[in-house]
């Protein structure tokens, strides 16, 4: 697992070959984003020159004709884009991942050699490059933000005493050699406000190492006069010189070395005057500056101007405001004095209007109240022959239920007594029956005791 910049942890790629062997080149992190910062990166995408400019540019070495051209420092924004002034701490400006800017062109050629996907073999004509420091500043570059840290010392040994110079900073005023922005690649995480992917602790602590093995080499004194102007200068000069030594020029590019393959491309292009065509492109480049000062200077003398203008006429407006408003205040006063009178006139015939309307106001009060009156009695009236009818009609029913009430019981006490005379007649009857099968019982049997009498005797006698 490989931690890049602000991003989240990501699995490196394996790599086909080690070391500097081969024309592939290894991946080394996310494959996607170049482990650029997510700010950066989104600046970008959305960017009108890489989006249309640079998306017509197929080949490396257009890219490569691209970056001399337009690139004049590898710092990430444009001077002035971002405001990080007063942020300190864990503030996102400082971090590298607050709001964003006008993003650069170097960080946008740069994303743009990624999505070629250089061979080693490019790369390596890219830090070899003998056209612009700024040239081998995006190659190196390339290397720090996509190879394998194992490998990065590798490919800066040969470059670390290397003397070219070039300004760095956006608007200038940072200038260092090619060697001391290769060992802060190499040791330092920040460059301006962003960072670079981390290094794990065995590599960077071996790095280190090597590097504290191989101190910086001083650069010899050009010339004799300088000697002399040092010397005079005593110890304050002696101070100033192991700050900021001065540079020889690099021993590898001469002033009058020739172009690039790509160069000799263009001057195959454009013919001859390629170099007067050059010099015409940044002179209309500096007119284009001197013009853009120029307007804004003339806007700045046109936004006095229409100031000073706006307050000339507030005044008069202010004065012609006053004088009006006199005027007004004196019309209304011999208005007021003119029409006094008839606004008493018109006040006591208002006032009397006002009474009259008042009356008939409080005589349709009243007769609205009685209508009102009588209609509430009405209505009380009517209400209580509405109760009266109802309570007589409740009690006709109340008697009519006593009266069918009283006629039940009646009915049921009659027949009650009906059953009870239906009972007794039954049980005579049964008595009666009772006493005659009684009655039949006993003459039978004394009629059949007297046959058997008669029947005894004869026997007997």
């Amino acid at each position: 697992m490989a931690t890049v910049g602000n991003q989240l942890p990501t699995q490196a790629v394996s790599k086909p070959t080690s070391g500097k062997h081969g024309n592939v080149l290894p991946l080394w992190g996310n494959e996607k984003t170049m482990n650029l910062n997510p700010m950066i990166l989104t600046n970008v995408l959305s960017s009108p020159y890489f989006k249309v400019q640079l998306y017509e540019l197929k080949t490396y070495h257009e890219v490569v004709d691209e970056i001399y051209f337009k690139v004049t420092h590898i710092e990430p924004w444009e001077k002035g884009s971002r405001k990080t002034a007063g942020q300190t701490g864990m503030c996102g400006g400082v971090r590298g991942v607050g709001t964003g800017g006008i993003v650069s062109t170097a960080f946008c050629l740069l994303y743009k050699l990624f999505t070629l996907k250089l061979t080693r073999k490019q790369l390596m004509g890219l830090i070899t490059h003998t056209d612009s420091p700024y040239i081998r500043a995006l190659g190196f570059m390339y290397i720090r933000y996509t190879q394998p840290p194992t490998d990065l010392f590798e490919w800066y040994d040969g470059f670390l005493d290397d003397e070219e110079e070039l300004d760095v900073k956006a608007g200038g005023g940072c200038v260092m050699t090619i060697g001391e922005m290769l060992r802060s690649f190499l040791t330092k995480l920040e460059w301006f406000s962003t960072l670079f992917p981390r290094i794990p602790v065995p590599v960077q602590k071996v790095i280190d190492q090597q590097i504290k093995a191989r101190p910086r080499k001083v650069p010899q004194k050009e010339t004799q006069e300088d000697e002399d102007g040092f010397a005079e200068s005593g110890r304050q000069g002696e101070r100033r010189r192991s700050r900021t030594p001065r540079r020889t020029p690099s021993p590898r590019r001469s002033p009058k070395r020739s172009r690039s393959r790509s160069h000799h491309r263009e001057r195959e292009r454009h013919g001859p005057s390629f170099d007067r065509e050059l010099e015409r492109e940044r002179d209309r480049q500096r007119k284009e500056r001197e013009g853009r000062d120029r307007d804004r200077e003339r806007g700045d003398r046109g936004d006095r101007e229409r100031r000073r203008s706006r307050s000339a006429d507030r005044n008069r407006e202010r004065k012609r405001s006053r004088s009006g408003s006199r005027d007004r205040r004196s019309e209304r006063k011999e208005k007021e004095r003119d029409g006094g009178d008839d606004r008493s006139r018109r006040k006591d015939r208002d006032h009397h209007k006002d009474r009259g309307t008042e009356r008939e106001r409080s005589r349709d009060k009243k007769s609205r109240g009685e209508t009102d009156d009588r209609r509430h009695k009405d209505d009380r009236e009517r209400h209580r022959d509405e109760r009266k009818a109802k309570r007589s009609s409740r009690s006709r029913s109340r008697e009519r239920r006593h009266k069918s009430g009283a006629e039940e019981k009646s009915r049921k006490r009659e027949r009650s007594h009906s059953r009870e005379r239906d009972r007794e007649r039954d049980g005579e009857q049964r008595s009666h029956k009772r006493s005659r099968s009684k009655e039949r019982s006993h003459h039978q049997r004394e009629s059949s005791n007297d046959h058997s009498r008669h029947r005894s005797s004869p026997s007997i006698e």
